[in-house]
């Protein structure tokens, strides 16, 4: 991005009145925030949304100084600056309405990477919610995704330091700009999320962590990830803000259930008894959900690789490779070709179906995930 559209990026940010919804709108319409602020106040007068009040504040005499001033933070302090219209930009993240015109990034990132997804959930994480946590990361590992979540306690940082602990990329979307780190205590753990991942932001950095601001946030972490997975949540939290937004982008929401008397369970089983989350009770349900495969090329890790389906038997073993190899197949065909009766292909195929390797399809159909 050039020098000259970034400042005057990071101005119209500033313009009382202008939000991102609008400040996209006005670059989709005139080419570039250069442009917008080259144009006569009739002219904005047509955009629709841009009151007289508004129009006036584009005449603010401290708009570009302010942006001067970010600008040279993001300079000395090398902040990777994501444009909602680049490449570089979070491809799912572009697809959200209300998504930033900036990111500002820290940190080794790769978005060529296909999986995201997102954990989030109570501050006040039990340890039943971090024994899950840890099972799902681990069953999870083999597919190498990225592990985004806010950075704050409980689940958030336990999901990143899980993350970490495997070697997976992981990302903190945080509430204010990158010129300080909330809270405070979680200074210990920037160094190594710089390593494996880092920090994303849509906040200026003379932005604290404020409480709306938090909400604002939410909204990334659900937005830019395949799949948002609620761990705990009492029955009312951030989290559950966060499930809503990613149901409103057609994200899938996964919620882990838990005991009706407990506390940090309510939020969950809230979310998967209104059908706005999938019951999730262990990995194969996101990577039936989310179409993810365990057949994809994966970097190879050092030590032993954890499984992450049970063992088939042989004769289930048999019917996966077929499907495996063919792609969808009638029940028939699959009995007749691997030579099994159709009564024990229709048994093995429910087995199958429940270790989370096989799904059914309309016109009993089936094919290997």
């Amino acid at each position: 991005m050039r020098h000259t559209d970034l400042i005057a990026t990071l101005a119209l940010l500033q313009v009382e009145g202008v939000g991102d919804i609008l400040a996209k709108k006005l670059i989709h319409q005139f080419g570039s925030a250069t442009e917008v602020f080259q144009l006569k106040p009739r002219h904005l007068a047509a955009v629709d949304g841009l009151g007289p009040q508004t129009i006036k504040n584009f005449k603010d005499t401290s708009l570009f100084a302010k942006a001067e001033a970010e600008y040279q933070f993001i300079t000395d302090h090398h902040v990777q600056v994501y444009f909602f219209q680049d490449p570089t930009y979070p491809e799912r993240l572009k697809h959200c309405y209300d998504s930033p015109i900036l990111l500002y990034g820290s940190g080794k990132m790769d978005w060529n990477q296909r999986h995201l997804i997102s954990f989030v959930g109570t501050r006040e994480i039990t340890p039943y919610g971090s024994d899950v946590t840890r099972r799902l990361l681990e069953d999870l590992e083999p597919l190498n995704p990225i592990i985004v979540s806010g950075f704050a306690y409980g689940v958030d940082i336990l999901a990143h330091k899980i993350a970490m602990e495997l070697g997976l990329q992981t990302i903190g979307v945080l509430a204010h700009g990158l010129n300080q780190i909330y809270p405070k205590m979680h200074k210990k753990y920037v160094g190594k999320m710089l390593e494996n991942g880092g920090f994303l932001t849509e906040f200026r950095s003379d932005s604290n962590p404020d409480k709306e601001n938090f909400v604002r946030r939410n909204r990334i972490v659900a937005g830019m990830t395949e799949g948002t997975v609620v761990i705990e949540s009492a029955e009312k939290g951030g989290s559950l803000i966060t499930a809503n937004m990613a149901n409103e982008y057609n994200r899938e929401v996964f919620a882990v259930p838990g005991r009706i008397t407990d506390k940090f369970s309510q939020g969950c089983n809230a979310l998967i008894k209104t059908q706005r989350a999938h019951l999730l009770t262990s990995a194969a349900d996101i990577l039936y959900h989310l179409n993810w495969s365990t057949s994809e090329e994966l970097p190879v890790r050092k030590g032993v690789q954890k499984q992450l389906f049970v063992q088939l038997e042989a004769e289930e073993q048999l019917l996966y490779d077929f499907l495996a190899q063919n792609g969808k197949a009638l029940l028939d065909l699959i009995a007749l070709e691997c030579q099994m009766p159709v009564f024990k292909v229709s048994t093995l195929l429910l087995n199958m179906e429940l270790k989370g390797v096989i799904r059914p399809l309309p016109g009993k159909l089936f094919e290997a995930i």
